[in-house]
């Protein structure tokens, strides 16, 4: 994929997040200037790890904050502007909802206004395939309905359909990000099952699975997520595609948790550990299945995912066992 990005100003929310941080990441290998938008500090993040903010312009402060935003796209000619700032606590979400509707509904209308007030060359907004909610037919497709009902996934799905509102409304150039479950070096947020199933296992005890180990999900490795933002960014700065289109980021293979757990247990060649299964039950508001079909991103945007779950496994828990290891 050619660089276009060099010496263009790309803006980057959420940065220091595990997406965003390999984002950050990316566009500074494309000499791009980087500006960031960051709420609070995360020290156990990629992007301080790797001291990412030496080579961006940092800026500090809240998607609520509507003067902010509308600064930040007065002051730089932005080219690009890649939106992932989200409150994706699902237990947080679901505890005091308020907050997170707020950060990510509200959140993403300033900057999309923003971007409409002051202008952008391209701009992704992060949905999620949590927004589609629950569907018998699999996998999902871009044109399945947004039927979430809880607030994270709802949330989601507002931001969603207000990215696509201010595309078509507006002729603005944005495209809807859908992933399936990002997995990868630099994941720190060890509510997920990938980082916690690899970090227990390293320490030598048994992963706990929350559930009842039968979800079905779809698991898409980082790298393979980096290279589809800026593919689809790439083709809606050229006027290559039309805008206000969703496009789903996955695999379309699907695997069990507690699968997942084993082949984890199976990588790491401690066969003396094993899964210790917490639920009984369906767990309330848990999607049983869902997986992502990725063929209007492969026809349109000539993506696929290149990381098997086996290859994606093995380079993620050697991160995090040379990780754990300092």
């Amino acid at each position: 994929m050619k660089n276009i990005w060099k010496r263009k100003v790309i803006v980057i929310t959420g940065a220091n997040g595990f997406l965003g941080s390999h984002l950050v990441k990316r566009a500074l290998e494309y000499n791009a200037k980087v500006v960031v938008l960051i709420k609070e500090d995360i020290p156990l993040s990629l992007f301080n790890i790797e001291k990412l903010y030496r080579k961006a312009t940092v800026i500090r402060g809240d998607l609520k904050n509507r003067r902010l935003i509308a600064s930040l796209f007065a002051k730089n000619k932005v080219s690009l502007c890649l939106h992932i700032a989200a409150q994706a606590i699902v237990g947080i979400a679901n505890k005091s909802p308020l907050g997170t509707l707020r950060t990510n509904i509200e959140g993403t209308w300033n900057i999309l206004e923003a971007a409409r007030v002051y202008g952008v060359g391209a701009m992704i907004v992060a949905s999620s395939d949590k927004a589609y909610g629950e569907h018998e037919k699999l996998p999902y497709k871009e044109d399945a309905s947004l039927l979430s009902l809880h607030p994270y996934d709802a949330s989601k799905a507002c931001a969603d359909i207000l990215s696509r509102t201010y595309a078509h409304t507006y002729a603005m150039p944005i495209g809807v990000s859908r992933c399936a479950n990002i997995y990868g070096p630099g994941d720190f947020n060890f509510s997920r099952i990938i980082p916690d199933t690899m970090r227990a296992v390293i320490n030598d005890k048994n992963p706990v699975i929350r559930s009842d180990g039968t979800p079905l999900r779809d698991y898409v490795f980082i790298v393979d997520i980096v290279d589809a933002y800026y593919r689809l960014a790439q083709m809606l700065y050229l006027r290559k595609i039309d805008f206000g289109e969703a496009f789903n980021f996955g695999t379309g293979r699907a695997i069990r948790v507690l699968d997942l757990a084993n082949k984890i247990i199976k990588v790491s060649a401690k066969s003396h550990l094993s899964p210790r299964i917490l639920s009984k039950g369906k767990i309330k508001g848990e999607i049983e299945k869902q997986y992502l079909s990725s063929g209007k991103a492969k026809k349109l945007l000539g993506w696929k995912a290149k990381y098997s779950l086996d290859q994606g496994v093995k380079e993620a828990y050697a991160y995090y066992r040379d990780f754990f290891k300092k």
